[in-house]
């Protein structure tokens, strides 16, 4: 069964330069799984600081897989220091 995600991470503005830098990087990385079909990374109109990503995956395991990769690991070590809140984390499905 896919899944759906849809994470809101919302930066600290001192360090939206770097939490950009970090996920675009992690845009690059991801988009090479196997298990990932879709791996955008939006912003926010109105708020330069708020990035969405829409993420499509074959599976959950893939997913998990994802979820150990250095890259994400990385970026969770930053979460606490570097951005307004822990991201907000919709799975979802299509209806």
């Amino acid at each position: 069964m896919k899944i759906y995600l849809t994470a809101l991470i919302r930066a600290r503005s001192e360090y939206r330069a770097e939490i950009l830098s970090v996920l675009q990087h992690m845009v690059e990385e991801t988009r090479q799984e196997e298990a990932c079909e879709l791996y955008s990374l939006h912003q926010a109109i109105d708020d330069d600081n708020l990035f969405i990503f829409y993420e499509i995956w074959k599976s959950q395991a893939g997913l998990d897989n994802h979820n150990r990769q250095s890259y994400i690991q990385a970026f969770g070590k930053l979460i606490e220091e570097k951005l307004q809140e822990p991201p907000t984390i919709l799975i979802t499905t299509l209806i």
